[in-house]
């Protein structure tokens, strides 16, 4: 995976545009570009034209990202932005910036201020210490409890009220919903794309 499908080149390409979205759909593996860690305030987002990391915002509050969290290449989800993806269990921080394989559990449904901002639940596809976690089910009550405050509450102290949780779904729904953000990508962003 660490080797790109294209010739060597004098400027970096922008791993957004450039891996698939499915690292190995099969296996329900998708790669991953880093923005943030979980225990952090600070809002990384990648730069759609360049492939770089921007500091969006420091977090309002003193709500921390509760996992790692990143975007899916070639994919656009309604909000416009890549689709948003949710890195738990992870025990060693993760490089901004870097590719990580993850395998799919689930997806949470969430409404940001009247936009549609889901985001997917994976874990490290080749942790073996989450081998046996096949569903975001398996993670708890209480995470389920931990995550739906954390995406309705951060940013209360900004836009109170303006987020909420829909629902937790299972691998069929987030993988249906990958493939809908890999469509509206090709439609909306490969013809604005330039060499």
């Amino acid at each position: 995976m660490a080797n790109l499908d294209q010739a060597p080149s004098l400027t970096m390409p922008n791993l957004l545009h450039v891996l698939p979205a499915f690292a190995d759909e099969a296996a329900k593996r998708v790669n991953t570009i880093v923005e943030l860690n979980s225990h952090t305030i600070n809002k990384y987002e990648l730069i759609t034209e360049t492939g770089h990391l921007k500091l969006d915002r420091v977090g309002y509050s003193s709500l921390a990202y509760p996992f790692a969290y990143g975007c899916i290449p070639k994919t656009w989800d309604e909000d416009g932005d890549p689709l948003d993806i949710e890195i738990v269990g992870v025990t060693e921080p993760l490089i901004p910036g870097s590719i990580v394989e993850a395998r799919i559990i689930g997806i949470m449904t969430f409404d940001d201020g009247g936009e549609v901002d889901d985001k997917v639940i994976a874990v490290i596809a080749d942790d073996k210490r989450l081998d046996h976690i096949t569903s975001f089910e398996q993670l708890g009550e209480h995470w389920i409890k931990e995550t739906t405050y954390y995406w309705e509450h951060y940013k209360d102290l900004k836009k109170p009220g303006t987020c909420s949780v829909n629902e937790f779904l299972g691998i069929d729904k987030a993988v249906e919903i990958i493939k809908s953000c890999e469509q509206r990508y090709q439609r909306e962003i490969v013809p604005k794309i330039v060499n």
